[in-house]
């Protein structure tokens, strides 16, 4: 990642012609280049009205990825949205640095893309920055909150049903610099399964054939490793079903050695596939990582969190660097300190659950000005 930001830098001073009557302009070229990779979006923003050329210089794709590169190692770039499981859109939006670091956090409210009355809409995954919005039904919304651009994805109708129920996943494809979503579709009359995948460089969506049906699809997608991954249940037997968004190949991987009977939870840890193991009276969860990807023997148990009342714990969110976790549970937010092994509770008091079925649903997301590539604004 390193030798990437650099050579994207060098990419960037190449282009960086700053006349002397801007305002920057007694600055060396390479030195504003430098400087304005690390500045946060918001500013970024403001400064496209300075001059056309830096206009093109932070609207540019070496910028934005260069710019990405070090908003990803810098937790204070990184926000968690909340939601709430209620019957609307409300999504909020809070800095994870002010959560570890602030006695009390200020959470935003931001203007969602998709607006139903007394319909759910759920985040089905984060990736640099973009935001996977959908209604499971045939509702699909790629959105960046940083930069309030948004892009709603063609619908897809499988061919043998008018009506569908749909589980997405949402990543990105390193290798064709292209963001997928993957649905698994789902008659509501017949027993009839389909997968597609959507393209947002072709803006289509493709037919996955070798698809396999038959396979019960648990809890939303998590992107690790160029792949998609889902706990699959079939014939009372369980495991990892993953899709390459690369090569669009489908796999399996193994789970940990986990007492039987739990709860299980995808999540991902740094940048590592998790497990949150639920106990079934529901006062611990166990976490565990796989330390080597595809390798069922390098599953290892980190953490056992305990926690003093019936809660229904979420997968970790994030790892502050030192070593503390951002969890979600059923009514609220904690970080959870292993060297201790205690827990503590973020004053958050803009948001509020009330009542026995709502939680908060939490995703982590980085602040970026990676665009959905569409002409629609708030």
């Amino acid at each position: 990642m390193k030798s990437e930001a650099s050579h994207q830098l060098r990419k960037l001073r190449k282009r960086t012609e700053i006349p002397s009557k801007d305002s920057m302009g007694s600055l060396p070229e390479e030195l504003i280049a430098t400087i304005l990779v690390r500045v946060p979006v918001k500013y970024l923003l403001q400064f496209k009205c300075v001059s056309t050329k830096w206009f093109d210089l932070i609207s540019s794709p070496e910028f934005v990825k260069t710019h990405l590169s070090f908003s990803a190692k810098d937790y204070t770039r990184h926000i968690s949205l909340l939601q709430l499981d209620t019957l609307d859109t409300n999504i909020k939006s809070c800095s994870v640095s002010s959560l570890f670091h602030d006695s009390i956090t200020e959470a935003l409210d931001l203007d969602c893309p998709m607006k139903y009355p007394h319909q759910r809409v759920y985040i089905s995954g984060s990736v640099n920055g973009l935001v996977c919005l959908t209604d499971r039904f045939d509702g699909l919304v790629l959105w960046n909150p940083s930069i309030r651009k948004f892009k709603k994805v063609l619908d897809f109708v499988p061919t043998q049903m008018c009506r569908c129920w749909s589980m997405c996943g949402f990543g990105y494809d390193e290798v064709h610099d292209d963001y997928k979503v993957v649905g698994i579709f789902s008659s509501m009359i017949k027993a009839f399964f389909e997968a597609a995948i959507y393209s947002l460089k072709s803006d289509s969506w493709r037919t996955l054939e070798d698809f396999k049906p038959g396979v019960s699809y648990c809890g939303e997608a998590k992107f690790v490793n160029h792949k998609l991954h889902w706990i699959t249940f079939r014939r009372r037997r369980m495991c990892i079903t993953s899709i390459d968004l690369v090569d669009e190949k489908w796999g399996k991987l193994e789970l940990p050695n986990y007492n039987k009977g739990r709860d299980l939870k995808l999540g991902v840890l740094g940048s590592d596939l998790s497990v949150l193991c639920n106990n079934d009276e529901r006062t611990h969860s166990d976490v565990w990582v796989m330390k080597e990807y595809r390798v069922k023997a390098s599953w290892t148990k980190l953490y056992t969190i305990r926690y003093p009342e019936n809660y229904e714990l979420s997968p970790p969110l994030f790892t502050y660097n030192k070593g503390e976790i951002l969890l979600a549970f059923k009514s609220t937010l904690a970080i959870y300190d292993p060297k201790n092994d205690s827990l503590t509770y973020p004053e958050v008091p803009n948001v509020k659950v009330t009542g026995f079925y709502n939680r908060i649903e939490a995703e982590l997301c980085i602040e970026s000005l990676v665009c959905p590539d569409l002409p629609n604004e708030d």
